[in-house]
Order: structure tokens, then sequence, then C-alpha cells
């Protein structure tokens, strides 16, 4: 590898050190062998960038080995597999036969590759399969959306058929798992997560303003009682917990987690045919966002004539900031920046 200058063909040469003028600068071109070039393909233009701005040779060199590390850790295309003619016929053959409709992705090397299949309710799911360079004898890396491990049983004869026979299996385990969470999504409010994975069991559902409730569901028992926490003044949300409590023999894994939660709490789920997500979602008093790093105001003023929303954060700031705050092991005592009335914060071991 070398720079030339255009106009005078003369090599930068590290040794020499010789300094080139603005001139020069604006004309300088790299020189590479064709491995190089390869790693470099979409590069060019910040590679030409970075010559003609750095102050010396020995920055720019720095700079070029930092554009060189991003560029292989992003190049999909680069082959890590010593493969054989033969180990390309026996994958093409496992293609053909397990059908190039269930193949969605193929690298140039067909060292990574991503089967598609369909769950009984006819949600698409993708497995993303790595070949190893020692494969078959050595079990692929196989990767998947799904809220519980799993793992493929290998053998020095399996194939990309068995890993999909075994995908397909792992599907039909989780379809009630996926049927409780879609039922979520689609009937009720979901405030957190925004876009929900397949391996996401939590949903926070609002159910009402300023009020929601956080679901933890078991993958393997969707239909069972889930961990539920509530969020809101305590005003709205103690009465839900004592209803939780009083009515938790009601609960009937025959039933659909909605409908148990609706028996059990004795609410309806604001309806998305009737309202807006922005009827019961508000921003934070004090920094007017609704979302903040990810996270929503969760903590709310008790006060019924109030109950402005905060995000953790932001309040916690408030309240350390407030000369009448105190704290008491965990939690923090001041006064809403809003009403003025008492608030507290719960903080978890370390700042939120």
């Amino acid at each position: 590898m070398r720079l030339t200058c255009c106009a005078s063909s003369r090599c930068f040469c590290p040794r020499i050190g010789r300094k080139l003028s603005m001139k020069d600068l604006f004309r300088l071109r790299l020189l590479c062998s064709w491995q190089l070039k390869t790693i470099l393909n979409g590069y060019h233009q910040i590679v030409q960038q970075r010559m003609q701005h750095a102050p010396d040779l020995k920055s720019f060199m720095i700079e070029l080995k930092m554009i060189l590390e991003v560029a292989l850790k992003n190049r999909q295309e680069l082959c890590v597999l010593p493969l054989s003619s033969q180990f390309y016929s026996v994958l093409i053959e496992d293609i053909e036969t397990l059908g190039w409709d269930k193949i969605v992705y193929v690298d140039a090397c067909f060292s990574t590759i991503k089967l598609k299949a369909e769950d009984a309710s006819g949600r698409e799911h993708l497995i993303t399969v790595k070949l190893k360079a020692k494969h078959p004898a050595e079990s692929p890396d196989c990767f998947v959306d799904f809220p519980v491990p799993f793992s493929v049983s290998w053998t020095p004869q399996s194939s990309l058929i068995s890993i999909h026979s075994q995908f397909l299996a792992a599907l039909e385990s989780l379809k009630a798992f996926w049927d409780v969470m879609d039922e979520i999504d689609e009937k009720t409010w979901v405030l957190e997560p925004q876009k929900p994975t397949r391996s996401a069991t939590a949903r926070r559902i609002a159910l009402g303003n300023n009020a929601s409730i956080n679901v933890e569901v078991d993958p393997r028992h969707p239909t069972m009682l889930p961990e539920c926490c509530f969020l809101g003044a305590d005003h709205v949300v103690k009465p839900l917990g004592i209803k939780l409590s009083k009515n938790m023999h009601l609960w009937d894994p025959e039933y659909s987690l909605l409908r148990n939660l609706k028996d059990v709490l004795e609410i309806d789920f604001p309806a998305r045919t009737i309202l807006e997500k922005s009827d019961f979602t508000m921003d934070c008093g004090i920094c007017y966002a609704y979302q903040l790093d990810g996270a929503i105001p969760d903590q709310v003023c008790n006060n019924s004539q109030c109950g402005q929303p905060f995000h953790k954060i932001c309040l916690y700031e408030w309240l350390r900031g407030l000369l009448t705050s105190r704290q008491s092991f965990n939690i923090i005592f001041g006064e809403c920046p809003y009403c003025n009335k008492p608030i507290t914060l719960k903080m978890s071991g370390r700042k939120p």
C-alpha cells in the first residue's frame, strides 16, 4: 500500500515524511492490493476525505486503521470458512430437498443462512444458521427470536432439514404464548415495549389516565396468572391490587389471559376502537417529553387533584435539587413540582 500524488507520481514515504502542500493533498490517492481494495469497497469517499484533512501521515494511518476495523466488522461477505466443493454440493442438495422457498438469505460463502417457517397461527419466524469451519462435524450456531433458550440437536449426519424440523417443533411449543401476546397487542393499548419482539415476555398495558399494569408472562405456561405490577397514583392502583388479591382464586387457565385479567381486576381495558393512545398517555411534567432514553413516565403524583406523571430520572433530579427534600434509606421525600403536595420516590440500589 502507498500514497501517491497524481501530479508528480511521487510516493509519500513514511520514512522520508515529506510534507505535502494543500494542492498536493487534494490530488492524493491510495494505491493498494485488490484484497485491501475489496475490504474498503464503499469506504472510498471516507478514505479520500481523511487523506485531505489529516494533518500528517501518522494521523492518517491511525484513521485508516479505524476505517479498516469498521469495514471488516461490517463486511458480511467476508469468507471465514475454508469450504470444499463437496461442502457446497452437499449444502445445495440440502437446500433443494428443504425447498428454496424456505430460504430467506444466504451470504456469498454459504456460511450464514436464514430460514423461515410459519407457526400454526400463520406467524412467520426466522432462524439464522451460522455454519462453522468443521461443518458438518461441528454443530452450527443457531439464532432465533424466542422467549426461551433454543438449542439444536446435532450429529455429523444432520442437515438443514433437521434444523428446520426442530425449529418447527419449537414454534409449535410456543404457539400458545404468542397467541396470548398477540391478543394483548391487538385488543389493548400497550405502552411498553412500543415494538415488541417475539422474545418479549412483558407488556405494560394502559388501564386509564396515568394508570397501567405491567404483566410478565411465563412462555411455558402463558395462560397462568402472570407477575403483575401496577403503575400509577396510589389512589388508583391500590384498589386494583386489592381486587387482584381478593379474586386471584377466580383465575381459570382454560380462559385467555386477557379475559382472566378483566374478571379478576373487574375492569374493561381501554378500547382501541374508541380511544387514542394519547387519551391516557401524558408527557413528563419536568422534561415535557413522553420518551426519555426509551423510558416513559412511570411516577405519578398521588394527589387526586393533580396526578401529573414524571420520568423516574427527572423526578429524582428534581427532588435532589430541593433544599426541603429528605431521604430515608432508598426513599426520597419531597414536594410535587406542580401541586406542592408530598411526593415520594422509591429508588433501586443505585441512581435511577
